[in-house]
């Protein structure tokens, strides 16, 4: 089905739209490597085990879930869906599933937050105006958000020579609308809106402290980083190269979370994402220790093809995946699964 959605989205979106979702940075080294980093591994299945009744049900920070899947933060749905995010909210809802809503919607936060069917976080950049980013989060709370996502691998936006000088129209400029709605109108500009590469980890604490939500960390490649994160306050961590599109060449996450997972030791909920697209990349995931997974593109695929049908459609067939080769695999839920499950091939 993921590669029906994906091959309707081709033909439907502008071919500016289907680049710029496509796009990796400098030379896409690390795009290219997303999907295939996690077919290094194989699996080492138990037998003899009673898989007639699978369980794929998780919790995560209090919210239940139908299954480890989780949509992924992503900019401006409007560009494939006239009803944008609040289409995929209610897809992803009525799938059983959580949505990361970006900071960069095409629809306000209270649009989409009137739209779910389902539990949500938002995702929250640190602005150069502290004050814009701490606008949002509060607004996300009080929309419904149960958690906060800050994403922190994006000091500086990524280069992507592909789209390099493309001009995407995002219907009516919503995401600074988005922004500029607690402020005078005209307030706001593109420059205070801008990721700011000064942060630090007490800004964990202090978005914590802002929005009265939990928060976890997405970006995060190394053990050492990971711990500093949950030393600071994160309450989880989402191991992720940002779908290719930051620094190129950074490690595929497949290959960062085994690390991470040894230095967060249990403590918070692990998540990742990057080249997610399968039950079976997903269970690879789960047996190295994973809480969850994050799935992006195949979501927007999903959402050009058919709207919010399509992206319930997409989360159950993942889920359906998962669930049998749970079973063959010798697991009846996530947490029958272990690294001793999983080797890396030898090249």
């Amino acid at each position: 089905m993921l590669a029906d959605h994906r091959d309707q989205a081709r033909t439907r979106l502008r071919p500016e739209v289907w680049d710029y979702y496509e796009a990796g940075s400098g030379e896409e080294v690390t795009l290219a490597e997303a999907e295939a980093s996690w077919r290094e591994f194989r699996l080492r299945p138990r037998v003899l085990r009673d898989v007639s009744r699978v369980d794929l049900t998780t919790t995560l920070l209090g919210a239940e879930l139908a299954s480890p899947f989780v949509v992924a933060p992503m900019a401006f749905h409007a560009l494939a869906h006239e009803d944008a995010e609040c289409a995929t909210i209610r897809g992803t809802g009525d799938a059983g599933s959580l949505t990361v809503i970006s900071t960069r919607a095409s629809r306000t936060i209270e649009e989409i937050g009137a739209a779910a069917t389902g539990p949500w976080w938002f995702q929250a950049y640190l602005m150069r105006d502290r004050g814009l980013t701490e606008a949002l989060v509060q607004r996300a709370a009080a929309a419904g958000a149960r958690a906060v996502v800050l994403t922190v691998d994006t000091p500086y936006v990524g280069k992507k020579d592909k789209v390099s000088g493309t001009r995407i129209a995002v219907p009516d400029d919503q995401y600074l609308v988005n922004l500029a709605q607690h402020l005078v109108p005209g307030a706001v500009g593109r420059e205070s809106a801008e990721q700011d590469p000064s942060m630090t980890p007490d800004s964990i604490a202090r978005l914590a402290d802002v929005g009265g939500l939990p928060v976890l960390v997405k970006g995060v490649l190394r053990g050492d980083e990971a711990r500093r994160c949950v030393d600071a306050g994160a309450a989880g961590v989402i191991v992720s190269n940002h779908g290719g599109r930051q620094l190129d060449r950074a490690v595929p996450s497949a290959h960062a979370l085994p690390e991470v997972l040894e230095a967060v030791g249990g403590q918070v909920p692990v998540l990742v994402d990057g080249g997610i697209r399968s039950g079976t990349d997903a269970l690879v995931a789960l047996a190295a220790g994973a809480d969850a997974v994050l799935v992006g593109r195949p979501v927007l695929w999903a959402l050009a093809a058919g709207g919010a049908p399509a992206v319930t459609a997409s989360l159950q067939a993942l889920t359906a995946h998962l669930q049998h080769v749970l079973a063959v695999a010798g697991a009846t839920c996530p947490a029958d699964l272990d690294p001793s499950m999983v080797v890396r091939a030898r090249a």
